[in-house]
């Protein structure tokens, strides 16, 4: 390249380059519209009838997320362990509680992280509970041109949208920004 062409470069670039706001506020948006109702929709799947829904969760989700223990216990959840009960809890609340921080920008760093958490757990089990091991349409493969695969390929992009607000925070137009001043 000529110096005259990086210099065009650089200038034409320059501005984004002072653009700090830009980055966390487009990943605040895109999490929020393609993978708010996402998650929403997966933790309404999961809440129990009624306002106790909320503390007392469905079988259906302790099929989501303990398909082999639940079908062990012949899908009675009086045979599962106080664990199992905890563990369906905190994975429905951060469905809904985790999201909607990040919507807000509220403590967003944490919030990403905690849905990163949530993430691999969730994978974990599509992977060994739910046997995606066993279909490669579902797991997909890297580097193989075929961008769509619920597993290794969308997951890997929400993954790093997160990072970019672990990294970068919520941007000026959140709650994490209001309080700060």
């Amino acid at each position: 390249m000529t110096p005259a062409l990086i210099r065009l470069h650089d200038r034409a670039f320059a501005p984004l380059t002072r653009a700090d706001w830009l980055l966390p506020s487009l990943a605040r948006l895109v999490f929020a519209g393609v993978l708010l109702a996402y998650f929403w929709a997966s933790g309404l799947t999961k809440l129990g009838p009624g306002l106790l829904g909320l503390i007392q969760p469905s079988v259906g989700a302790y099929a989501q997320i303990f398909p082999r223990a639940i079908e062990a216990a012949g899908y009675d959840i009086t045979q599962l362990t106080l664990w199992h009960r905890l563990v369906v809890l905190a994975g429905t609340w951060a469905e809904f509680i985790l999201p909607l921080m990040i919507l807000l920008g509220l403590m967003t760093r944490l919030a990403a992280l905690g849905m990163i958490g949530f993430i691999l757990v969730q994978t974990a089990t599509d992977l060994i509970g739910h046997g995606a091991f066993a279909q490669p349409e579902t797991l997909g493969a890297w580097f193989d041109r075929a961008p769509d695969s619920p597993i290794l390929d969308q997951r890997a992009l929400w993954l790093m949208l997160l990072m970019v607000l672990v990294i970068k925070g919520a941007g000026p137009l959140s709650l994490d920004r209001a309080l700060r001043r």
